[in-house]
């Protein structure tokens, strides 16, 4: 099941992604492009969603987005609701495989409705900021400035985290989610709260090496 999809879906992504994504020429692309999320610092994710939603979406391939479950709103949707989701690995650590994706309870709503969920994630190795923080400083000045969020950090004296400058695609991973398997995913953000005091919705935490899930990967 699927495997004509995802077939699909690998070879247009293979054919309209760089196959190295430079931080700089990839922010300045979504500015260019209206998208809403260039200023955002973890930019390799909004990247890979916002040119899955041009290419998925071109022809109405893939409807996008996808259907909405409360303020949850899947990316995508052809046959079964799906993600696009980047996972970047550091080269000097150990990758544990585990990503955050969307909201737990939205998607067991889905998998009700349509009986499983998709995730299209591509995974890849990531060169970080200097140590003079070019990287950083170039994307603050296209930003206008430093950020109101950035300043709070700075005024909490907590450590700045350093940028990716670019993302090498490695794979592009399927994983399919069902009412059998969604147990066995962890929950992310399961205990946590907002500044208010209200609780956050948990997200399912995929595991890539979870052999409970149905798992296809696809060498980039």
């Amino acid at each position: 099941m699927f495997t004509n999809e995802m077939n699909q879906i690998f070879q247009k992504l293979k054919t309209g992604l760089p196959a190295i994504w430079d931080g700089k020429e990839s922010i300045q692309y979504m500015k260019d492009n209206d998208s809403t999320q260039w200023r955002q610092m973890e930019w390799p994710g909004f990247y890979f969603q916002f040119m899955c939603e041009r290419i998925l979406g071109k022809n109405n391939f893939m409807e996008v987005p996808g259907p909405k479950y409360g303020n949850v709103e899947f990316d995508g949707f052809k046959t079964i609701p799906w993600d696009f989701k980047a996972h970047s690995i550091d080269k000097n650590k150990r990758d544990n495989g585990k990503i955050p994706t969307n909201g737990f309870n939205e998607s067991v709503e889905a998998i009700k409705e349509y009986g499983q969920v998709g995730f299209i994630i591509i995974t890849g190795d990531s060169d970080y900021d200097d140590e003079n923080q070019s990287f950083k400083r170039w994307h603050d000045e296209l930003k206008g400035g430093t950020s109101k969020y950035e300043l709070e950090r700075i005024n909490r004296a907590a450590p700045s985290r350093r940028r990716k400058v670019n993302f090498k695609p490695n794979e592009l991973v399927f994983v399919f989610v069902d009412a059998e398997n969604i147990e066995s995913c962890g929950k992310f953000q399961a205990n946590f709260r907002n500044s208010n005091g209200v609780a956050r919705n948990p997200k399912i935490m995929l595991d890539l090496n979870n052999n409970k899930l149905k798992i296809f990967r696809f060498k980039f």
